[in-house]
């Protein structure tokens, strides 16, 4: 697992000098391992580099290798999530990024609510205003705020985005920064609501560095940590 340690290493330099370049402290940023097909050993690999989120997109697969990993991570979900596996979701995993429905919060709220637990979760925002994307347009995020603020079994840490697939920086840069603002809006507005804007969950291994220059502070990494899929 070599590979891993040595790519973990070039990773902490270059978000070091994308958070320097932005005038942040490289400290605020943390980094959700994406372990999307990686067996057990690789997640425990990446422990040992000393990241401690675990980010997976299929309910299935996390359920199968969440017992296999030894290491104790904060498990999160990353992908799209349909309602009726938000059961499976609330016994799986720590934080869900991507909520992205007034449905799918109801479902995750009554399933916490039978597990006699609280969990966090953050609201998925479609800022590329791409079909294939999920989450909540920007117009619709203060009712989706709204919507979700009085369900006591759900707490509301942040937003998550994914940029654009585009070549144009500039393009990807905007999501980004679209997220930033709408977060700041929602900080500014939210008043003892209990939702909170910790988290800007944004950058995945081939943009991190345009979001944390935009403010991101939890970045998805898969590819960029563990090298290339082989399936």
């Amino acid at each position: 697992m070599d590979h891993i340690h040595k790519n973990w290493q070039l990773l902490r330099e270059r978000i070091a000098q994308a958070a320097t370049r932005a005038g942040r402290d490289p400290a605020a940023i943390e980094v959700v391992a994406v372990s999307k097909t990686r067996s057990a050993s690789e997640v425990e690999a990446a422990y040992e580099c000393g990241l401690r989120i675990a980010g997976e997109n299929r309910i299935q697969e996390a359920t199968a290798k969440r017992p296999l990993v030894a290491a104790s991570f904060s498990w999160h979900m990353i992908g799209h999530l349909q309602t009726n596996k938000a059961g499976q979701a609330v016994e799986c995993f720590d934080l869900v990024q991507s909520v992205d429905s007034g449905r799918l919060a109801r479902a995750l709220d009554r399933r916490a609510e039978q597990a006699g637990r609280v969990l966090e979760v953050l609201l998925q925002v479609n800022t590329s205003g791409s079909e294939a994307q999920s989450g909540v347009e920007p117009g619709e995020l203060t009712d989706m705020v709204a919507a979700v603020a009085p369900l006591a079994n759900l707490q509301v840490r942040g937003l998550m985005t994914i940029g654009a697939h585009s070549d144009d920086e500039a393009v990807v840069r905007g999501c980004f920064r679209k997220l930033r603002e709408l977060s700041e809006e929602i900080a500014t507005g939210s008043g003892d609501s209990g939702v909170s804007m910790d988290y800007l969950s944004m950058g995945m291994s081939g943009d991190f560095e345009l979001a944390i220059e935009e403010g991101a502070n939890l970045l998805r990494l898969g590819t960029a940590i563990f090298g290339s899929r082989t399936t």
